[in-house]
């Protein structure tokens, strides 16, 4: 009985709480759609819009209630004392019902006059860099500075001028990205103040200079992606400060210098791409301290110096390795066969020279390997099976004195693709001879003018006897 009765009260209390959970929910919803909008606000939406995509546009026809029962496609509201404001305004062909962009937008004084906005992006919406480009508004950035969280602006390649300063006061800023857009000059300094960041993109504009020192104190960033601009000068020493990061892109661009030894502090790095720039000076021991490190990419640097400057086998993640286009020398390590995760090796287009170890041909995950346009010598001793699964992937060609064994590449097997076979060693009668090795050249080949006839294993004598006796059978026939 006192079982059953705790069991009826816990019944009733359970729907008790759902009771009143509804008329809560309830109530909340119609406080929502009761709740009104500061006209000034609602003015300063409809006329941002308007100034994007175009006069036509008549917000309060068509969206009386733009937080409420008639939202507009792109922006985001929310409750503050009552009253509905706008939290994000995302302009461009994001969606299907997107508000896409006039061919002559402006950038109206009434989208600094938010007092709720915390995510700002453009995507795809200045469009025409010769008929109408556009530059950002200089002025008034700071007034967005105590809740602007997310600054975006993505493929507007009529977006041009320079980065405002203003944007080094938006303190609360965590992402700023200014992706494929037509930006120039150098970057500011004061983005170092936004000590908030955790993703910075600059990536695919037209900045030049050196990158500020100031960045390297953005100890919060998770992503720093500079490539693709004309930036130049060396890596700030400061970098070794961003211990945060995740991802390191400065690819594509003109840096120069060493790397710094200091990159060695951003142990939870995956990805390193410093590809396609003018870095020299080998590369650095301070690499095999990245032990979070998925991704290494440095191609097409002429950075001299050979593999065995790094303990390849503390990089245990590694995925991707693209070393190729380096000026690199001396052998290929060992070490690196022990990439248990590896699955992709470029080490195309340097100045490698030895053998190739056979254990390369072991690594479990591996799914192309690049060896073409070395001075890699000696015979392939890969398994026949490894060259039917990689295919072409296994790039070995333009290395002059590589090759395989004769007995692979028939027509049912394969070889590796670009690579002669090995000749078969030929082994002459009498090789000791003196006299046979004074009709030799220096490269072991016979000379011209010797006399000598290996098909018939005679010595230099052997074809005045065989002349010799073909005389005499002659004689005799004639004889008879």
């Amino acid at each position: 009985m006192a079982m059953r009765s705790f069991s009826n009260t816990h019944h009733a209390i359970s729907v008790i709480f759902i009771l009143f959970l509804c008329v809560w929910c309830n109530g909340q919803e119609e406080e929502a759609s009761a709740a009104p909008m500061e006209e000034t606000e609602k003015e300063a939406l409809y006329s941002t819009i308007q100034g994007f995509v175009g006069n036509w546009w008549n917000g309060t026809d068509l969206y009386p209630d733009p937080c409420g029962w008639t939202p507009i496609q792109g922006v985001s509201c929310d409750l503050f004392d009552g009253f509905w404001y706008v939290t994000g305004l995302h302009i461009g062909p994001i969606d299907e019902n997107s508000l896409d962009c006039a061919p002559n937008v402006e950038f109206r004084p009434d989208l600094f006059a938010f007092k709720r906005l915390k995510s700002l992006s453009f995507f795809n919406c200045f469009v025409s860099p010769s008929l109408h480009p556009i530059s950002l508004p200089t002025d008034s950035w700071g007034v967005l500075s105590g809740m602007l969280e997310s600054l975006e602006f993505r493929s507007n390649p009529g977006l041009t001028g320079q980065i405002p300063t203003g944007f080094g006061h938006l303190s609360k800023l965590q992402s700023l990205v200014l992706l494929e857009n037509r930006l120039t000059g150098e970057l500011p300094t004061n983005i170092g103040n936004l000590t908030n960041l955790r993703r910075l993109v600059l990536s695919a504009n037209g900045f030049k200079g050196q990158i500020p020192y100031s960045f390297g104190v953005l100890d919060k960033l998770l992503i720093l992606d500079l490539s693709n601009n004309s930036l130049s000068g060396p890596l700030p020493l400061t970098f070794g400060g961003l211990t945060s990061l995740l991802k390191l892109d400065l690819s594509n661009n003109e840096m120069e210098g060493k790397i710094p030894s200091e990159i060695g502090n951003l142990k939870n790095l995956t990805l390193l791409d410093l590809s396609r720039n003018n870095f020299a000076g080998g590369l650095i021991q301070s690499l095999e301290e990245l032990c979070s490190l998925e991704e290494l990419i440095l191609a097409n640097n002429p950075m001299g110096g050979d593999l065995l400057s790094v303990e390849w086998n503390r990089l245990q993640g590694l995925v991707v390795l693209d070393l190729s286009n380096l000026g690199l020398t001396g052998g290929i390590p060992d070490s690196i066969s022990g990439l248990k995760r590896l699955r992709f090796l470029g080490l195309n287009d340097n100045k490698l020279t030895g053998n190739l170890s056979p254990k390369i041909a072991a690594m479990p995950s591996v799914g192309a390997i690049y060896l073409y346009g070395n001075n890699l010598t000696g015979e392939l001793k890969f398994p026949e099976g490894f060259y039917g699964k990689m295919g072409r992937r296994f790039g070995a060609w333009n290395n002059p004195n590589l090759c395989y064994p004769n007995g692979l590449g028939g027509s049912t097997s394969h070889g590796p693709y670009g690579v002669r076979k090995c000749q078969q060693e030929v082994t002459l009668y009498g090789v000791d001879d003196p006299d046979l090795k004074s009709n030799m050249g220096n490269n072991g080949n016979l000379n011209q003018n010797s006399q000598f006839i290996p098909s018939l294993g005679f010595s230099r004598y052997g074809g005045e006897v065989f002349w010799c006796l073909f005389l005499v059978a002659t004689s005799m026939v004639i004889l008879l």
